[in-house]
């Protein structure tokens, strides 16, 4: 029989086989949110009849889709900073906002099924870290939390510096070449259900990585002013979605999530309140060519 490692001073070198338990059963972990002892029953009815579509609506009410029928849900929500689409929300209705939608994302994700968010943090004066906001809104909707990626989308200056003080303590400015994706999963931390992936070894590896280098997408070139680009998420569905998931964007957008889900062979769902950014999404959506599958790999 295989000896599992444990929890040691001064770790271990392998991660396989490994019995954890001490360490959770530390007094930090006493109190947050754990996993439910039992498990939930994801929706098997026919998606068909929901899926595929881009709706005009808002994703505080996602009516148009069943309970525990979604795999995955990945979005970059807006960030209330101006963008043509924002609205000039207070910090407070700000959080509403996010929190309503994460609760509906909740009731439509099946058990296990995960939440990834897109977020950036804002300003500097003062400095506003929205990824620790997220935390505390989606432990509040019972989610549990996974871990996050830094997603690095440039790898230096390139010549450019933030606003501030020039070679100067006086104050210097942080330039952000990151941003995060959240993690989150709901009830269970592994899928109760079982499905088709289709990631090889590299991929595998290189993807449950904390740290993704990928460019970034022009605004020009897609015509939406804060398109993430389509390998972003890519990655996303690969990793944390079955072959023929339904995954979400409650946050649509210009239609990335739902072009890479068509892509992938996922069926996709996306929401926005933008008629002109429903009509873009649908448009590029349209526009993927699905190839097939050969040897259970895309």
């Amino acid at each position: 029989m295989k000896i599992m490692s444990r929890t040691s001073s001064f770790g271990t070198p392998k991660r396989e086989g490994h019995n954890s338990s001490a360490f959770y059963e530390r007094n930090m972990y006493n109190g947050l949110n754990h996993e439910n002892e039992t498990v939930g029953i994801a929706d098997e009815s026919d998606s068909s009849l929901w899926a595929n579509r881009i709706y005009q609506a808002s994703s505080t009410d996602m009516h148009h889709i069943p309970s525990n029928s979604v795999g995955l849900a990945f979005t970059s929500p807006p960030y209330n900073v101006g963008k043509d689409y924002d609205k000039d929300m207070s910090f407070e209705e700000y959080k509403a906002l996010i929190s309503s939608v994460a609760k509906d994302v909740y009731r439509v994700l099946k058990p296990g099924g995960r939440y990834v968010i897109n977020i950036a943090n804002l300003g500097r004066k003062p400095y506003i870290p929205l990824h620790a906001l997220f935390y505390e809104i989606h432990h509040s909707q019972n989610f549990l939390a996974m871990g996050e990626i830094i997603w690095q989308k440039a790898k230096g200056a390139s010549g450019n510096c933030a606003w501030g003080s020039w070679r100067s303590a006086k104050a210097p400015r942080l330039r952000d070449i990151h941003e995060y994706l959240l993690v989150f999963t709901k009830e269970h931390y592994s899928r109760p259900d079982k499905g088709k992936s289709s990631l090889d070894a590299d991929e595998f590896m290189e993807s449950t990585l904390s740290i993704w280098e990928v460019p970034t997408e022009s605004a020009k070139r897609v015509g939406h002013p804060a398109p993430f680009p389509v390998e972003l998420a890519r990655r996303v569905v690969r990793l944390f979605s079955y072959q023929n998931d339904v995954v979400l964007d409650p946050f649509v957008g210009s239609g990335t999530t739902c072009m890479a889900a068509k892509e992938l062979h996922r069926s996709y769902v996306g929401y926005d309140i933008s008629e002109e950014y429903c009509a873009l999404a649908e448009k590029r959506v349209a526009q993927v060519v699905v190839p097939e599958i050969e040897d259970g790999t895309m």
